[in-house]
């Protein structure tokens, strides 16, 4: 944090100044290990045995806070005789289909439930990247549940995760991570001490997290841990995803994903959603409690902000004109589908897929076989000049005089040369003016697209083919202003905010939309943020001036609340757990929910407040229910439904990984997305053999001095200087195993690719033993590429391509690699090079580690524990 997110860094270093206690964890030692009270070293991918160890001290010691874990989670539910657990099926959950490597969930779900109420095609929600609907909303379940407040039926949730946890020991913890057992306790008993109900304490983390193949267990498994200590929805708690840059968190809420529409929406399924109805049921999941039981009106609302007068109640506000989608739309498998010929065109705004996506070679080779390429940055990136300048030239792959793309390198205006919000980590949108006027023809995103927009429909303007009316029906009447005609971004805003259509008044809640048409609203949970007409977002009142809470500095999604669920920071009765975290609660006086935020509860609804029996939606929600957007109301230790690869987080090994599984026959997440394509071949790990060809984990992250790929910074002269060149980091002991020189050159190896590197020889990475046998780590920065002030070879040509199942994130945090000295070959003898290592790995042919491994041979020791 220290490294990547300096700025928010100060305030650890402020609450450590008060007294909290800091622990980072990293493979690596850095800038952010320095400042901490304790270092815990970690084999890259094994962060779930570390986390699971935690839990398994907080279960064994009874060390969870019990009256918030049985009021606000479900461990108290009890789950259907049916479920089995990895600890019987040596890695695998019960349902799991092996002819298409996913589960019928159906045995995970609530006892009484029935077998049709929680359970959806899997295979189908992998494909489509399901798991991103349920960032801000539960997966389907029944609001009403058989519960045992004692906590002693065994097959209760608190049970379940007790005997999912067992094996999971300080001993394991040493054995998987390398994380020497003192170390482990000391961190666990710290985070333990300081939760309760007079303190509280964060997890943040970032895309170290993210980037797995089982990216979102990591976060679930943390997610865990802050329930059972009651650290959620509470101040000083929660878990805290650090993003990349400014509005990360925006562009997932207002999405540039083929899978979502604004507000968490899901995109419609061309067979499971032909019609409006079936969408909105899919959303809402009739039955269980929430305000997703309201999806018809942000569902309909968004609609109408997309077609205006156009979409009326007679045509379902024009539903059918919404894009379906078929499968898995994402990018990696573009990249692939552009291999094969079946993409034409692409644009690019704000992405370098050439040297800042996993796979180099493969986004390459993929942009050199389309029609057109569109790319729109501030300079010449590496995806704007592949064509000539790329590693391929060299190995004949890419001849210049015979690439078919045509690019189109369009300049655009920075952050400083726009106005619009960002919106980031906490939800808080922030306004920004104009600073400075674009130079030349560089132009804002609102620009390209609106004014692409308008020349399309001028240009479809006399057609008569039913395929272009959502084109022509589409409400695109935003003012404009200055010599450029720039769209006006407030009205943008006020639009996204929602309005009614007869007044024009904007909203001031989402509670205030309807599902008649009556009001429109481009994005259900920003609803708020342009109350009154007054743009929210560009508030900026001093801290002194009010309260921590700082109300009025921005504007934060939904209703300006800074910390979500915080109903949770009250008791069951309503009362403060404390009076030192005092936050929200209930003013029995008034009759009402008061405190220093905005309450995330209806505002009247007592504590004592119970629904009627099979009631469902808002009405659903009890008194003492503070995850109200959850189907039953409670926090989940464990998923009957919704999450792709198993109702608990569970360790598995990374796709790609020169150890086998020391606690589960199943080496890695048998659900992962897989690409067989020729181009994808990955690294053998065990159980299969030669996995001691890649006997080496190197890990990526970032550097303060540059930004993401690198475009924004390797051309920028101070920040070029401060970091000149790719360089790779080792220990002293595997810089004597390799013969490699400090500050000498040294190249990596993958079945993809080869990059060179100067080699720095340092004590931050240390070698970890782990299960009997020392591993090495390597670490390299990813900002390098072949465009810039200053150039390197890419760490990202050395990954291939394999997704997390939930939401088809890339696994671009560790991967295996062997190491040499000296420089890389340059042409053929590269190539001849990669042929040489996947001869040794065992097979020329494309391949992928298996994703079922629990009956393969093993030629180590039995893996029961």
């Amino acid at each position: 944090m220290a490294e990547a997110h300096p700025v928010g860094f100060q305030w650890v270093m402020e609450a450590k100044r008060r007294g909290a206690k800091v622990f980072h964890v990293d493979p690596r030692f850095t800038r952010t290990s320095a400042l901490a009270d304790a270092y815990l070293p970690i084999r890259a991918g094994t962060d779930i045995a570390l986390l699971g160890g935690v839990i398994r001290y907080i279960l064994e010691n009874e060390l969870d806070f019990r009256e918030y874990v049985v009021s606000y989670t479900n461990a108290a539910t009890i789950v259907t005789e049916e479920f089995a657990d990895t600890e019987d099926l040596h890695g695998l959950f019960s349902g799991f289909q092996e002819e298409n490597a996913s589960y019928d969930q159906t045995s995970w779900r609530y006892e009484g439930h029935g077998q049709n109420q929680t359970t959806r095609d899997t295979e189908i929600q992998r494909e489509t990247g399901a798991g991103l609907e349920h960032e801000s909303h539960g997966a389907p379940v029944g609001g009403e549940t058989e519960r045992d407040e004692t906590l002693q039926h065994p097959r209760c949730v608190y049970q379940i995760l007790k005997r999912h946890y067992a094996r999971y020991t300080p001993e394991m913890v040493e054995r998987v991570c390398g994380i020497p057992q003192e170390k482990f306790l000391e961190l666990a008993q710290a985070w333990t001490e300081n939760s309760g109900r007079d303190r509280t304490g964060m997890l943040v983390y970032s895309v170290g997290w993210t980037q797995h193949s089982v990216g979102v267990q990591y976060i679930r498994t943390g997610a865990i841990i802050q329930l059972l200590l009651g650290n959620m929805g509470r101040p000083g708690g929660g878990v805290m995803a650090l993003r990349g840059h400014a509005s990360i968190q925006g562009s997932t809420d207002i999405p540039t994903l083929f899978n979502l529409l604004p507000g968490y929406l899901p995109m419609p399924h061309h067979a499971n959603h032909p019609t409006l109805d079936t969408w909105v049921d899919s959303i809402a999941h009739p039955g269980q409690k929430g305000f997703w039981g309201n999806a018809r009106t942000y569902g309909v609302n968004l609609l109408k902000a997309y077609w205006g007068d156009a979409a009326t109640a007679d045509n379902d506000y024009c539903y059918g004109y919404m894009p379906r989608m078929t499968g898995d739309h994402g990018t990696y498998q573009q990249v692939l589908n552009m291999i094969d010929g079946k993409v034409k065109g692409y644009f690019l705004l704000g992405q370098n897929p050439a040297v800042g996506s996993a796979h180099g070679r493969a986004q390459r080779l993929g942009m050199a076989n389309l029609d057109w390429l569109v790319v729109r940055d501030l300079f010449e990136i590496e995806s704007a000049t592949f064509w000539k300048n790329a590693p391929e030239i060299e190995t004949g792959e890419i001849v210049p005089e015979e690439c078919r793309t045509e690019v189109f390198f369009l300049p655009a205006a920075s952050h400083v040369e726009k106005e619009g919000t960002f919106t980031q980590t906490q939800r808080l949108l922030q306004w920004r003016e104009k600073a400075v006027e674009p130079p030349g023809d560089a132009r804002s995103e609102l620009w390209f697209f609106y004014h692409l927009g308008r020349v399309i429909r001028e240009r479809l303007a006399t057609s008569t083919k039913p395929r272009d009316r959502a084109l022509l029906d589409l409400a695109w009447d935003y003012p404009t202003h200055g010599p450029n005609a720039e769209p006006s971004a407030e009205a943008v805003l006020r639009e996204i905010n929602g309005y009614d259509v007869a007044t024009g008044r904007p909203l001031a809640s989402f509670t205030e939309m309807k599902d008649d048409g009556s009001t429109v609203g481009g994005c259900w949970i920003y609803t708020g943020v342009y109350a009154d007409g007054v743009n929210q977002a560009a508030r900026r009142k001093p801290g002194a001036e009010q309260s921590l809470v700082a109300p009025e500095w921005g504007w934060a999604w939904p209703a300006n609340r800074r910390i979500l669920y915080n109903r949770a920071s009250a008791d069951p009765d309503g009362n403060p757990w404390s009076e030192r975290k005092r936050y929200v609660w209930w003013d029995a006086e008034k009759s009402e929910w008061t405190g220093y935020d905005v309450p995330d509860f209806e505002k009247t609804k007592p504590p004592s407040y119970r629904p009627a029996h099979d009631s469902s939606g808002v009405a659903g929600i009890a008194g003492d229910d503070p995850f109200i957007l959850q189907g039953d109301g409670k926090g989940w230790l464990y998923a009957p439904t919704g999450v792709l690869d198993g109702p608990m987080p569970t360790h598995y090994e990374p796709v790609e990984s020169p150890v086998r599984n020391p606690l589960y026959r199943q080496q890695a997440n048998p659900t992962r997305k897989v690409y067989t394509h020729p181009i994808n071949t990955l690294n053998p790990s065990p159980p299969e053999p030669y996995s001691q060809v890649f006997p080496y984990v190197f890990t990526v992250s970032r550097l303060t001095e540059h930004h993401t790929a690198g475009g924004m910074s390797r051309t920028v002269s101070p920040l070029a200087e401060l970091q000149p060149e790719m360089f790779v980091e080792v220990s002293p002991e595997l810089a004597v195993e390799r013969g490699l020189t400090h500050l000498g050159w040294a190249h990596l190896i993958t079945a993809r690719a080869s990059i060179e590197a100067k080699v720095l020889v340092t004590d931050r990475l240390t070698p970890l033993r782990v299960d009997d046998r020392i591993i090495h780590q390597v670490w390299l920065p990813y900002h390098f590429g072949f465009e810039g002030l200053v150039t390197g070879d890419s760490a990202n040509d050395l990954f291939g391509i394999s997704l997390d199942p939930n939401v088809l994130i890339q696994e671009s945090k560790v991967g295996t690699c062997d190491i040499r000295s000296g420089r890389r070959p340059r042409g053929a003898e590269l190539l001849a090079l990669l042929v040489d290592y996947r001869r040794r790995s065992g097979d020329l042919n494309p391949h992928y580690p298996p994703l079922v491994t629990t009956d393969s041979a093993d030629s180590g020791p039995d893996q029961e524990v």
